[in-house]
């Protein structure tokens, strides 16, 4: 049983149908667009690759929220241990499919049983902007405690004043989920409130397929 449990999000079960049915577009839209692979976007990529290097070999890392894996896969092509979670079965399978030599399984970031100190990294890489407010500061203070002292976390959100509610997604197909906005000073406000220390800060502008964005990486101290 969870020492600290977390509140379940009264959406998680249509957030989790609707990430389903978009699973297998997302899927195709990275491979074939190289949208949402970090290897197309230089500073993306470079943000993974300092997080991954600030870990180095402190421990396992857990991406959560991994969609179909792909920054999951390429830690591993990098030599970390590394596994994917993500509250959808469809992004699951398309995750074991891509990427057959990583471990994947499935949960929501709310629903994790974390050891405490037992991670070196842990990453919240553009998934956890559909966690209620209320919800995500609890989820941040669950990562603080899983890491391990000198630990990092990076987490990646969508940045503005106001929720958006969406309806279609990834090919028109009908979704039902909110995208919880956060100023970069309000989720680095909730970092520190977790335990953590942040060391990193990348503010993103707009692009042709999504609004702006913020990077932040985070240590548990030492």
């Amino acid at each position: 049983m969870r020492t600290h449990p977390i509140d379940r999000p009264a959406d998680l079960d249509t957030v989790r149908e609707s990430y389903d049915r978009v699973a297998d577009n997302y899927a195709h839209m990275v491979v074939t667009t190289g949208i949402g692979d970090i290897r197309r976007d230089p500073w993306l990529k470079a943000s993974i690759d300092a997080f991954a290097d600030s870990v180095g070999d402190l421990g396992p890392v857990l991406d959560v929220g991994c969609g179909p894996g792909t920054v999951t896969g390429y830690l591993a092509e990098r030599g970390m241990d590394v596994s994917g979670v993500d509250l959808s079965p469809r992004m699951i399978e398309n995750a074991r499919r891509l990427h057959p030599d990583c471990r994947f399984s499935v949960a929501s970031a709310t629903e994790l049983d974390l050891e405490d100190a037992s991670l070196g990294g842990v990453l919240g890489w553009w998934s956890l902007f559909n966690l209620p407010r209320d919800v995500l500061p609890q989820v941040l203070a669950l990562f603080a405690r899983a890491l391990k002292p000198g630990g990092y976390l990076i987490t990646a959100t969508h940045v503005g004043d106001e929720d958006a509610l969406r309806t279609e997604a990834y090919g028109g197909v009908a979704v039902h989920w909110t995208t919880h906005k956060w100023r970069p000073e309000q989720l680095v406000e909730l970092i520190v409130e977790a335990g953590l220390s942040p060391v990193a800060e990348l503010r993103l502008p707009p692009t042709d397929y999504s609004g702006p964005g913020v990077v932040v990486m985070a240590k548990r101290p030492d």
